[in-house]
């Protein structure tokens, strides 16, 4: 069986000038915007609270380990081209 592949977009994008911080506020207006959606939809608070707490924590490190490994393979292949 043949399995159709297509180029990814994103390895051909330039990286951002700050990848750690830009990640670490979209992940806090993420988690920002869980909590005022419980509170606007009258759900309950503190259990949106931990619940953004923990999804901001797993998401934003699970972004830097993969930031940390394309800007490695990034300058492992600059300092490997002639």
């Amino acid at each position: 069986m043949r399995r159709l592949r297509w180029a990814s977009p994103g390895r051909e994008r330039r990286l951002p000038k700050h990848p750690y911080r830009d990640t670490a506020i979209v992940y806090g207006v993420l988690a920002v915007l869980i909590v005022v959606l419980a509170y606007a939809t009258g759900g309950d608070v503190v259990r949106a609270l931990i619940t953004a707490i923990s999804v901001f924590i797993v998401a934003t490190l699970w972004s830097w380990r993969t930031w940390r490994n394309r800007l490695r393979a990034d300058r492992a292949g600059k300092k490997s081209a002639p």
